[in-house]
This record gives C-alpha cells, sequence and structure tokens, in this order.
C-alpha cells in the first residue's frame, strides 16, 4: 500500500472557493451571433497558445478553457458595447440648491464625491487585468443631483476595454461631464497591476506595480481651484493622499514593457543595449502572437493600433514563464518529477518528531482553466526522521517554484507540495497554500477582496492533532512579521 493511501490524504478548502468550478450550464448558455462569431474565432486561437505552452488542450481541465477564456475576454471588454447615454439617461433628478450668494450646497454648487469603487481592467500593454480603485467626484449645477450609482456605473464602462490608468481617468471625466452636464467632475484613482512572476514577494498588492492618476474639469481645474482642495480633502479622510501619491504616476506601468516590443505584430524587435542583445530577449513563437492578434480582432480591436502594437508579443512572453516543462527538481538527494511516495519506515507512527516548518514561500500560478494567474504564499511543515537533519529553505522554495510556475489549479498544487515533501521526511509532511485568484476579480464574479486556502495533511499530522495546531499557529504567529 502506497504511503498516499495509508495517510489518507486531507485536503480542505476554506475562505472563498475559486469560480473556476462553474456550473458546466454557465458556459453553455446562448450567445447571441455576434458574440457566438467572436468565440468561434477566439477559441481556436487559446488552442493554439495551448499548445504553444507544450499542453494538451484535451486533457481534463483544459478541455474547456479555450470557452472559458474567450468568455473571460468578452466580459471583461464589454464597455466597447456599452454607452454612456444609456446609463446616465433618466437617471438625473431635481435636487434644491441654495442661493449662490449664500453659498454652495445640495444641487447648487454641494459638491458629491463617490470613494472606494473597486474596478478591474485589462492592460493594454499586455492583456493583463489591474485593480482599480476609483474615486469620483462631481458638482451639480442647474438644481440636478444624478444617482449615485450611475457614477460606477459609468466608470465601468470605461474600466471594461483595453486600457491604462491615465486615459481610463481622463475618459471617465470627459463622459461624465458631457452626459450630466455639471459644474465640473473629478476624477482620481489608484491602479496596480501584477508584477513579475519572480518578483512577487507575499500574498498582497506589497510588490505590486502602484500608479495615480487624476482627471478633472470645470470647477475641479487649476492648481488654485477650491473644489478640487475639498476633494481632495475628503479622500484624506480616507487615507488617500493623492499629492502624495502622485510620483508613482511616473514610474514605467507595465512590468512586460521592459522585454521585447516588436515592431508590428507578428515581427520582433530585440531590444539593445549599447548594442548587444538584451539577455531578457527571448522571441515568442509567431504562431502563438499571431493567435493573439486574432484574439484582439475577435473582440473588435485593432491589433495595430499604436497603443496596442507589442501586445500579443508582451502576452505571449507572460504565458511562456508558466510553459510546460519535464526537468528534475531535487530536494535533499530526492528526485521530484514523477516521483513515486515512499512507503513510510514501520514502527515510527507513535513518535513525537521534532516539527520543522518554512512559511511565507511566495508563488505565482497560472490557473489552467481561465489562463489568468493566481499568487501567493506557501506554508510547508514536515517531522524529522530522527537524524534531526534540516532541509534548507531554498530547496523548499524551488520545490514551489517547479510546481508553481505551470498551468495549474490550487488544489493540485497543494497535494503535489505535500507530496513530494512527505517522499524525504517519511514521517509526515503538511502544506497550506494561501492564495488570491485574479479570475475572482476579473470576471462576472468580481469578488475583489476574497482568497483561497487550501491544506493537505500527510503522515504523523493527520494522527497527531497537536502537532498540526502547532503549526497552523506558527503560521499565524508569524504572519504578520512575513515581510
Amino acid at each position: 500500500m502506497g504511503a498516499l493511501e495509508e495517510a489518507h490524504l486531507a485536503a480542505a478548502i476554506s475562505a472563498c472557493e475559486c469560480e473556476c468550478y462553474e456550473e458546466e450550464e454557465e458556459d453553455d448558455l446562448v450567445e447571441g451571433d455576434g458574440e457566438a462569431a467572436a468565440a468561434d474565432a477566439m477559441e481556436p486561437a487559446v488552442r493554439a497558445l495551448l499548445l504553444g505552452l507544450g499542453e494538451d488542450a484535451r486533457r481534463e481541465g483544459l478541455r474547456r478553457t479555450p470557452k472559458r477564456v474567450a468568455k473571460a475576454f468578452r466580459d471583461g471588454t464589454r464597455g466597447y458595447k456599452q454607452k454612456v447615454k444609456d446609463i446616465v439617461q433618466g437617471a438625473l433628478f431635481p435636487e434644491v440648491g441654495v442661493d449662490k450668494r449664500t453659498g454652495s450646497a445640495g444641487g447648487t454648487g454641494g459638491q458629491v464625491v463617490v470613494r472606494d469603487i473597486d474596478l478591474f481592467s485589462y492592460c493594454e500593454s499586455c492583456l493583463l487585468p489591474f485593480s482599480i480603485q476609483f474615486h469620483v467626484g462631481y458638482v451639480p449645477s442647474g438644481g440636478r443631483v444624478v444617482g449615485l450609482s450611475k457614477l460606477s456605473r459609468v466608470a465601468d464602462v470605461f474600466a471594461k476595454r483595453l486600457q491604462n490608468p491615465q486615459r481610463l481617468a481622463s475618459e471617465v471625466c470627459g463622459a461624465l461631464h458631457a452626459s450630466i452636464e455639471p459644474a465640473g467632475v473629478a476624477v482620481a484613482l489608484q491602479c496596480w497591476h501584477i508584477p513579475l512572476p519572480e518578483n512577487l514577494k507575499c500574498k498582497t498588492l506589497q510588490g505590486w506595480i502602484s500608479t495615480s492618476h487624476s482627471s478633472r474639469s470645470g470647477v475641479f481645474e487649476g492648481e488654485s481651484s477650491s473644489f478640487w482642495n475639498d476633494f481632495s480633502a475628503l479622500l484624506k479622510l480616507r487615507g488617500i493622499d493623492m499629492e502624495r501619491d502622485s510620483h508613482s504616476a511616473s514610474i514605467a506601468w507595465c512590468p512586460l514593457r521592459s522585454h521585447d516590443v516588436p515592431v508590428c505584430n507578428g515581427h520582433c524587435k530585440k531590444a539593445t543595449t549599447n548594442g548587444a542583445i538584451s539577455p531578457k530577449s527571448v522571441p515568442a513563437p509567431s504562431n502563438m502572437v499571431s493567435a493573439v492578434s486574432s484574439m484582439l480582432l475577435s473582440l473588435g480591436e485593432d491589433p495595430f493600433r499604436k497603443e496596442l502594437v507589442g501586445t500579443p508579443q508582451r502576452y505571449v512572453q507572460w504565458l511562456m514563464k508558466f510553459r510546460a516543462c519535464n526537468l528534475d527538481v531535487k530536494l535533499n538527494g530526492f528526485t521530484l518529477n514523477n516521483l513515486s511516495v515512499y512507503q513510510s519506515p514501520a514502527g515510527d507512527a507513535a513518535d513525537h518528531r521534532a516539527i520543522h516548518s518554512e512559511l511565507h514561500l511566495p508563488f505565482c500560478a497560472q490557473c489552467e482553466h481561465h489562463l489568468l494567474p493566481f499568487y501567493g504564499v506557501v506554508h510547508i511543515g514536515y517531522l524529522d526522521g530522527g537524524d534531526g537533519e534540516v532541509i534548507d529553505r531554498s530547496h523548499f522554495q524551488a520545490l514551489v517554484h517547479f510546481y508553481g510556475c505551470k498551468l495549474q489549479v490550487q488544489e493540485r498544487m497543494t497535494r503535489q507540495i505535500a507530496e513530494a515533501v512527505y517522499s524525504v521526511s517519511h514521517c509526515g509532511a503538511i502544506v497550506v497554500v494561501e492564495a488570491n485568484h485574479i479570475c475572482m476579480i476579473s470576471r462576472g464574479i468580481e469578488k475583489i477582496r476574497s482568497s483561497t486556502a487550501t491544506i493537505a495533511v500527510l503522515g504523523q499530522f493527520l494522527t497527531d492533532p497537536s502537532a498540526k495546531a502547532r503549526f497552523l499557529q506558527n503560521v499565524v504567529d508569524t504572519t504578520g512579521l512575513a515581510v
């Protein structure tokens, strides 16, 4: 009997289940003719990407991925088909103000600010989703106010397009000013873009590339505008200081822009340094680049639009970081690729071994259901075999990278890491994975602050509740200390 059967692997999912496992019927909803045609064009392109990643698109887990990816992109760019006037029309309400000689309030000059609108958009430079926190203000005029929900809905129209932060702020500001005809509009937004996988250090937005931008019209314009000063003060009540954060606007936004940028889609020009080719310059397969270009066409975009030149190349470069590989990884002398779980030595089940742990190991993986990243930390605990030998942290980090840096699902990754550690420990292994799934924020569910935790327990950790409790308490005690 294998050790996995002996240990009765326990895996539990808590916090929030990833919407990756939506009902099959959801994918089969009847679509309009235009959307169905776009899906028909996108799905073969996604299959070409999977093939380029060395995957079998027919295997379970990937079989419906092309349909899911197409649906996610269509949902994430639905703003192209929406009109602001359809949202605002009928949502302007009369509201009495005060005499301008007396002051400003209500429907004549009383500033209205809706803060902390959590949205997402797709980066036009790399097609990865980025998080946004919007703050929208306006000054009513003519004794009319607009329904508050319309401010966030108008922001969402422009967020659901391929975007960059400054243009997003400007478009929302201009659309609101034209549609509700106020005395002025102010828009401030903070954005967070996922960094390259190797630069992810923790399970929060810390380490993400952040930037802040604003746009204003009417009475908000001008450095000495009292309305803008009031707007900024109302944001500071929420701990948001746009003046302090404004320096981030000059930081390079998309991390993949530092890689090769094609002269035009499908034709790559290598980045050079003093005439030498950059070591990071790895041409993306032309068939994969062409597939992404066809996806852009299916979304109604022009792949040769100035802002999109180079986007297919960058998206493929991101995907290639998760390419299937058959490399062997060794941990303390044991080969962990295609491993067979070792038999547990007889007679040690009752021993209380020393608990060793390596906590807060960062990782970034790619969800195989939607081709979107999920990232976080791995906590590993194991019982030694009585020889007192401790495995170096770098070996565990390599192990996490090996199982994480590919098309994955969190439950499988948790199990694989636990089995690998148990094959070395023989006595007991416990693995906890905490992750944020971008597919949870960038699709219909849009659960911005959700996270997913999985746990796998093997060997003596399963039969010794106190050992498991001590390990989990250690994770709790060190969470605030992790950077």
